[in-house]
């Protein structure tokens, strides 16, 4: 599937030095050090194209395009793959629900979506792979699943027993009970008649009357959700025998930590022998005006309508990184009018004469985002820059502080 288009990315001087950067491990719950790497593979779960981006989503993918822009200025290179989920229930729901058809509605939501991630100036994707067009890809996951024993049927659907892996449940640090009730509400059937364990999940879905079905060694169906990212990531980000794990970073919203990401994790295990990402990151959730945002509620704010409305995106992109990633929060009118404000002082910073140092602002910059992409400590010295600059401060050089922001954080300014 096509991707978005490049974002170019301005070369930072070779003089700037890069400290490692620590991230907070959803497996260990602890903040480490990313091992320095040449290259560097990361998976990050995609959308179901039933709905525009909103603002849960564009904070999710901006997290790992901060991820993707400081080690690339590391001088690393980063192999990003992103899947889309552009087969499934909620989905075949929506497109039924507004008598339309799956296929326009999938494809009408992953334009929008396209669209959005440029104009936030999200670097795009090395491979963006579709679930349909992985259809043999999981197919072949599966096969080599029912070869390590591990997959069993219930009429003609197919189902992983996932604590085929030892490692079962160490990512969600969940007891099963909890695990029970979580995957009932995200997808799953613990209760089904026949499953071997409640958690066993759905690999391969025979075909549903009036529902669309693909040609496969296991019949006529579609792909279970966890299988289809777990094939991806595996076929496109190319594993390295001689590494420990199978890839280095996975992500996503931290919704996906249990079913998904779990599930994902005891497939690969039992597929290669490894876990499958050496450091698991997540991003929290975003909610509007006190309350939750969620699809059920309808009450989601999307990207799209926002800048329709006149909002500059790197606005949108400043005030969704003036917060921590790994807290939950709010949106709110205030922070967009906030964010708004800080933008057009730095801005009326870049246009002045003369400017403020910018050498301790670039290094407090790096450091706050090496520190676990804290950048809500990055942003306020970019305020207090722009406050000083604004006050008659100078002997800065503002173009190399204007490549910074453009490299580091994404914005242009």
């Amino acid at each position: 599937m096509k991707s978005w288009s490049s974002v170019v990315i301005p070369q930072l001087n070779s003089s700037i030095k890069f400290p490692q950067i620590s991230l907070t491990n959803s497996k260990t719950l602890k903040k480490e050090l990313v091992a320095k790497k040449d290259t560097y593979r990361m998976y990050v779960c995609g959308i179901t194209p039933y709905d525009a981006t909103h603002l849960g989503h564009a904070a999710t993918y901006l997290t790992f395009d901060l991820i993707n822009r400081y080690l690339r200025a590391t001088g690393s290179d980063v192999f990003y793959v992103q899947n889309i989920t552009d087969i499934d229930d909620p989905l075949l729901e929506r497109a039924t629900r507004d008598n339309l058809n799956w296929e326009d509605l999938a494809h009408s939501q992953i334009d929008l979506f396209r669209g959005d991630m440029q104009k936030l100036r999200v670097i795009p994707p090395a491979h963006y792979i579709g679930a349909v067009e992985a259809i043999d890809l999981v197919s072949q996951a599966v096969t080599a699943l029912q070869a390590a024993g591990t997959i069993y049927s219930i009429d003609q659907d197919l189902f992983f027993k996932n604590y085929s892996s030892p490692d079962f449940g160490s990512l969600s640090h969940l007891d099963k009970e909890s695990m029970k009730e979580i995957f009932s509400q995200r997808g799953g059937n613990p209760t089904l008649a026949g499953k071997t364990d409640p958690l066993d999940c759905l690999v391969w879905m025979a075909k549903r009357e009036n529902e669309p079905g693909w040609e496969s060694i296991h019949g006529v169906g579609r792909p279970g959700w966890h299988i289809e990212c777990t094939a991806i990531a595996l076929k496109y980000l190319e594993p390295l025998d001689s590494d420990a794990t199978c890839i280095d970073i996975q992500g996503g919203g931290s919704d996906l930590i249990f079913p998904h990401h779990e599930m994902c994790a005891s497939q690969a295990q039992v597929l290669t022998g490894k876990d499958l990402a050496a450091t698991y990151v997540h991003a929290a959730m975003i909610g509007l005006d006190g309350e939750k945002m969620s699809k059920s509620k309808g009450n989601l704010v999307f990207v799209s309508k926002l800048i329709a409305s006149g909002t500059d995106p790197m606005v949108i992109r400043f005030a969704l990184m003036s917060q921590h990633y790994r807290l939950d929060r709010m949106w709110t009118e205030e922070l967009l009018m906030r964010a708004t404000k800080r933008v057009s002082d730095i801005r009326k910073a870049f246009s002045t004469s003369s400017v403020a140092p910018t050498t301790a602002v670039i290094e407090k910059l790096i450091g706050a985002l090496s520190d676990d992409l804290d950048t809500a400590t990055a942003l306020a010295a970019l305020d207090q820059w722009a406050a000083d600059t604004l006050s008659g401060s100078s002997g800065g050089d503002a173009q190399e502080l204007s490549v910074a922001l453009d490299a580091l954080l994404g914005l242009k300014l």
